[in-house]
């Protein structure tokens, strides 16, 4: 491996030691549900989300309270010296798909049928450390 591709391979490699994310899978919740919870945190510090997602009475928040700290916890494994305190870690990204969809039928009046669609989502959490200092 040549001199400047090693030296980019390991700037790549710092950066990516800054970022961690969790994923949540065929979770059962609609899409639209999740994304008016993951509005509220989206762009906020750490300690600030975990406390509006522990607060908040909606059935989603307790799915991405836990998918939150997971992703913590991969940041802290990927940067063990570092402490959470000092990186100032703030939800970079969160995202919020669609995922497999159960169609059911539900009897309707005449004889007709209609379809009932039970939404699942895919949920992706993004945590990094905050790089500019402020307030």
């Amino acid at each position: 491996m040549g001199s400047r591709k090693k030296q980019m391979a390991d700037t790549i490699k710092e950066e990516k030691k800054q970022v961690a994310f969790a994923k949540l899978n065929n979770c059962p919740t609609s899409p639209r549900k999740m994304r008016l919870v993951a509005d509220l945190v989206r762009g906020e510090r750490v300690e600030k989300a975990l406390s509006i997602l522990k607060f908040n009475q909606k059935e989603a928040s307790s799915k991405l309270e836990k998918l939150l700290l997971s992703a913590i916890a991969n940041w802290q494994s990927k940067n063990e010296e570092a402490s959470i305190e000092d990186a100032e870690l703030i939800v970079t990204e969160i995202r919020v798909d669609g995922g497999a969809m159960l169609k059911r039928l539900r009897p309707a009046p005449q004889g007709r049928a209609h379809r009932i669609r039970k939404r699942s989502n895919h949920v992706t959490l993004v945590v990094g450390a905050n790089n500019n200092t402020q307030s």
